[in-house]
C-alpha cells in the first residue's frame, strides 16, 4: 500500500516500513534500525528475510502457490557461495563508486520497489478508476481518477524482468534468489551463522525421512548429513511442522548435538575453508531509452488536438529538493521508486542515465515541483533526499529557469502572453519589451536567476509546443536564495 496509494494516506501509517529496511538505513546512517537489525539476526537468525523484507514475502507467496498440489516440492543444494560473495563484492565496489544503476538492480527494497510502482501500481490506479466511474455515475465522488502512465519504459522493462525472473526462480525453488544473488541475505546470512537461537536436527530422534529437507524452501537442510545451513535459513519454521518424530527444534543448539554431527562434513586437514575465504575477499574488496511524456492526447474545448509537450535538453539533470545535490543523490539512492510512487505531482520519474538508471529525476510535462508540497522527501528511506520543511523547500534553488527566444509565441506568432511570469510562486520572471527586427515592440519573460527556486511552474504552463520556451536548467549542488 505504500507503493500503491497515491493518496498520500498510506505513508502516514506505513511509512516507517521503508526506513526499517536494512540497506536504505546504512545509507541513512540510521543507526539504530541497523544495530536492532543486526541484533535481531544474531538472537533470532535471518528472520529479517522473511518477515521484514517485502520482497522475500513476494516470494514466499509466489512460492507457496508454485507449490500447489506438490507433496515434496523442494530438495537440499549446497550452497553456491562463490556466487553469493561476487555479487556482493561487485555491489559494495558499485555503491561505493556511484554505480547506482547496478546498486538498484540488486537491491532488494529496491527490485520489490519498481515491480509494484511498475506493475502493481498501474493494475490499482485501473480498478479505482474504474470505481471512481461508477461512483460519479450515481452522483458519489468517494474516489477520484488518475491517469495511469508510463513513466519510463526501461525502467518498466527492467521491472518486468526482475518479476520473471525472481517469480520463475520462486515458483520452482523458493528462497533461490535470496540466498544465491541477493546481497543483504549474503550479510545476514553470516551473521546468521553466531545467532543465539537455530533450527537444529535432533540426531536421536531423526529417521532420515527427508520432509524436512523436501519443504525446505531455503534448500538448507541436509538430512542424511543431520545439518542445516545457517547462513542460508530464514526461520521460516516450514520445517518444524512436516517433522512426525519431533527431530526439528527452534532453539540453542545443544553441545551434545553438534558433537554427533557426522565427521565427514567436517572439512579435513589442509582443506581451505571457503566460506571463510569468501567473507575475507568481500570485505576486503540498462538499459538506455526515452522516458515517454503523456500518451494521451488533449483536447481543448473539444474542438483542437492540442500537441503533446516534448522533453527539452537539459545540461544538468533535477534533482528534487532536499537531495542536496547530484552527488550526494548517487551515493545514497538505491532506485528504489517509492519517491516516483508518491510524487503527487507526476514530476518525478525514473533516470535513463546509464549510471543513474531508475534513480529519479524531475521533469515538467505533466506538472511542477509545488512549494508546498514534500511528500518525496518525507518517505525517502535512504537518506538521497533529505526531510525538508515547506519553507526551507520555497527558499532551495535546485535550478534556474532559462528562455529560449526562437519557442515564445511572443516572437513567433507576435502575441501577448506572459503565462510564465503570473505563474511563477517565487515572482521571478517579469515581462519586459523587447524589439524585433522589423521595429515591433512585444513583451517577453526576463529571469530574475537569484529568486527563481526551479520549482518548473513556468515550463509546465508555457503554451508553446512541441517544447517549451522556458524550462529549468538544473544545479549540480542546490543553493539557498
Amino acid at each position: 500500500m505504500l507503493f500503491l496509494d497515491f493518496t498520500g494516506t498510506a505513508r502516514l501509517w506505513l511509512g516507517w516500513m521503508a526506513k526499517v529496511q536494512l540497506l536504505p538505513a546504512v545509507l541513512a546512517l540510521n543507526a539504530v534500525v541497523v544495530v536492532a537489525l543486526v541484533v535481531l539476526t544474531l538472537v533470532f537468525g535471518r528472520l529479517y528475510c522473511s518477515i521484514v523484507c517485502p520482497l522475500g514475502v513476494m516470494q514466499d507467496v509466489i512460492a507457496r502457490v508454485g507449490r500447489v498440489g506438490k507433496k515434496l516440492p523442494y530438495k537440499y543444494s549446497p550452497a553456491k557461495q562463490w556466487l553469493r560473495w561476487t555479487v556482493l563484492v561487485l555491489f559494495v565496489v558499485a555503491l561505493v563508486a556511484g554505480v547506482g544503476s547496478f546498486v538498484a538492480l540488486l537491491a532488494p527494497y529496491s527490485s520489490f520497489g519498481r515491480i509494484a510502482t511498475n506493475v502493481l501500481q498501474p493494475l490499482y490506479l485501473w480498478g479505482n478508476n474504474l470505481l471512481a466511474a461508477l461512483s460519479a455515475h450515481f452522483d458519489s465522488y468517494a474516489f477520484y481518477s488518475k491517469e495511469v502512465w508510463l513513466r519510463s519504459l526501461p525502467t518498466f522493462i527492467i521491472a518486468i524482468a526482475t518479476l520473471l525472473i525472481i517469480g520463475v526462480l520462486a515458483w520452482r525453488n523458493g528462497r533461490t534468489y535470496c540466498n544465491t544473488i541477493c546481497p543483504v541475505g549474503t550479510v545476514l546470512g553470516f551473521l546468521s551463522r553466531f545467532s543465539l537461537l537455530k533450527v537444529y536436527i535432533d540426531t536421536d530422534k531423526c529417521r532420515n525421512c527427508s520432509k524436512c529437507s523436501r519443504h525446505c524452501k531455503a534448500a538448507c537442510i541436509d538430512f542424511k548429513a543431520h545439518q542445516v545451513d545457517y547462513s542460508r535459513c530464514v526461520v521460516c519454521g516450514d520445517c518444524l511442522g512436516k517433522c512426525e518424530w519431533g527431530a526439528l527444534k527452534y532453539g540453542r543448539v545443544p553441545k551434545s548435538n553438534t558433537a554427533k554431527a557426522p565427521e565427514a562434513e567436517k572439512p579435513e586437514a589442509g582443506e581451505v575453508d571457503k566460506s571463510r575465504r569468501a567473507f575475507l575477499f568481500g570485505v576486503g574488496a540498462a538499459t538506455t531509452g526515452t522516458v515517454l511524456a503523456q500518451t494521451t492526447k488533449k483536447v481543448d474545448g473539444g474542438l483542437a488536438e492540442i500537441e503533446d509537450k516534448l522533453i527539452p535538453k537539459r545540461t544538468t539533470p533535477l534533482t528534487p529538493p532536499g537531495s542536496l545535490s547530484a552527488k550526494n543523490m548517487a551515493s545514497h539512492c538505491t532506485g528504489c521508486q517509492l519517491c516516483v510512487a508518491e510524487c503527487p505531482n507526476d514530476v518525478l520519474r525514473p533516470s535513463t542515465d546509464l549510471l543513474k538508471l531508475m534513480q529519479p529525476t524531475m521533469s515538467y510535462e505533466r506538472g511542477y515541483c509545488r512549494p508546498e508540497c514534500t511528500r518525496c522527501s518525507e518517505v525517502c528511506p535512504a537518506g538521497a533526499i533529505k526531510p525538508i520543511s515547506r519553507e526551507e523547500k520555497t527558499s532551495t534553488q535546485i535550478g534556474h529557469a532559462v528562455w529560449v527566444h526562437f519557442n515564445c509565441l511572443a516572437v513567433t506568432d507576435r502575441v501577448e502572453c506572459g503565462n510564465c511570469a503570473r505563474h511563477c510562486p517565487a515572482g521571478a520572471i517579469e515581462m519586459v519589451p523587447m524589439e524585433l527586427e522589423d521595429g515591433e515592440e512585444v513583451f517577453v519573460p526576463a529571469v530574475d536567476e537569484s529568486r527563481c527556486i526551479g520549482c518548473g511552474a513556468c515550463e509546465n504552463l508555457c503554451p508553446a509546443r512541441p517544447y517549451p520556451a522556458i524550462y529549468v536548467e538544473g544545479h549540480e549542488v542546490h543553493r539557498e536564495c
